[in-house]
């Protein structure tokens, strides 16, 4: 990679498992899943099983970091309170001109669509820019909304925005909560399991959805810090394939594994955090991918077994993961898998492994033929 070195300085995880990515990281470590069965919710007949907040618990702690009385929708305050754990935590001065804020975020506030098309809260630059302008920023937000993939690709335009030299931070955000728009679409795809999800597993029925938000602070120039986390290398291919089903090849993820390994090499690949959605099709592709990369052996696993797939947050949040996974020398469990329901056999466990690899790579998949994925190495040059 040329140009500056681009080094992560902050996150946060805000979920129904914590409300920081330490309590996030030792839930899933432990096993611990917030997956349960929802029925009657949002006025909908069919019941689905997700990782939902306590409403009112979430709601007074939010209220508690959020001095200021302007009307802020949930979704929105979430996105603030977690961008805020994590400037503080790096003592970033957020409303400098060289600070970009990136939103990640399939859906907003969409259920506000039901009320009026006239409310501003319904477009998701306003809500980017509501947010940033909390902490005192006035540059242009930018929005990446692009399904599945959206929290890579929002770190990928933040590391592009970095590499520019028109910013030296990127606080990059990644949010969705559940509706009644979001659960129904996904029913009327029939995608959505009856049961907790198992990610490539060979009696896997299908995905559940979750709520979070993640934020991920990146900056560019030399490191404070020289064992901390460094980007290396990322891509972003479209294999067109169909709107809602991925290649049955493999295609777009494998384009984007095969960009990745001209930067990184395999041998220091602690693990791949795949998207691992737990449908058959989905699940599937990913096999086809790795295997046709050459990383048959090289360690995967999935998260969606603890929160659900998390939309817009699923990708920043699973980064923060699986470097807090790195730091403690482990590989994390994939929850719901017991046995190999794919073409290739991946290298994957429902326990927990160790690892002395200082390198991984995360991948997602979305609707449209979307792929995208991101790898970091602790410590070192990149």
């Amino acid at each position: 990679m040329g140009g500056p070195l681009i080094t992560k300085i902050a996150d946060n995880i805000i979920s129904p498992l914590g409300f920081n990515s330490e309590e996030n990281f030792k839930a899933v470590l432990s096993g611990k899943s917030m997956l349960r069965s929802y029925a009657a919710e949002f006025g909908l007949h069919e019941p689905f099983v997700g990782s939902r907040f306590n409403k009112h618990e979430i709601e007074g702690l939010l209220n508690n970091e959020i001095a200021e009385n302007e009307d802020y929708t949930f979704f929105e305050k979430l996105c603030i309170v977690s961008a805020k754990k994590a400037i503080e935590s790096c003592h970033l001065s957020a409303g400098e001109s060289n600070v970009i804020f990136i939103l990640s975020t399939t859906k907003g506030n969409i259920d506000y669509l039901e009320k009026t098309l006239e409310d501003p809260r319904c477009y998701l630059a306003s809500s980017a820019q509501k947010i940033a302008t909390y902490f005192g920023n006035h540059n242009t937000s930018i929005v990446v909304s692009n399904a599945c993939i959206s929290g890579v690709c929002a770190q990928i335009a933040a590391v592009r925005e970095l590499l520019s030299g028109k910013y030296r931070y990127a606080v990059v955000i990644g949010c969705d909560v559940l509706s009644k728009f979001i659960i129904s679409g996904f029913q009327s795809f029939k995608a959505l399991s009856t049961e907790c999800c198992r990610p490539y597993d060979k009696d896997r029925i299908g995905l559940n959805l979750g709520e979070a938000v993640g934020t991920i602070i990146l900056r560019s120039g030399n490191p404070s810090n020289e064992q901390g986390w460094h980007y290396v290398s990322s891509s972003i291919h479209n294999d067109a394939n169909h709107i809602s089903g991925p290649s049955r090849t493999g295609e777009g993820s494998y384009r984007v594994l095969a960009d990745i390994l001209k930067d990184v090499d395999a041998n220091d690949i602690g693990f791949i955090n795949a998207h691992g959605t737990a449908t058959a099709y989905n699940d599937e592709m990913e096999s086809i991918a790795i295997h046709r990369a050459g990383l048959d052996d090289i360690c995967v696993n999935g998260l969606k077994g603890y929160y659900g797939h998390t939309l817009g947050a699923a990708g920043i949040i699973e980064t923060i993961l699986s470097m807090k996974a790195i730091d403690n020398g482990v590989v994390l469990a994939t929850k719901g898998f017991e046995s190999t329901g794919t073409s290739y056999k991946l290298n994957i466990s429902n326990e927990v492994r160790e690892t002395s690899k200082s390198t991984f790579i995360k991948i997602l998949s979305g609707f449209g033929g979307s792929n995208a994925g991101i790898s970091y190495r602790k410590g070192g040059k990149a």
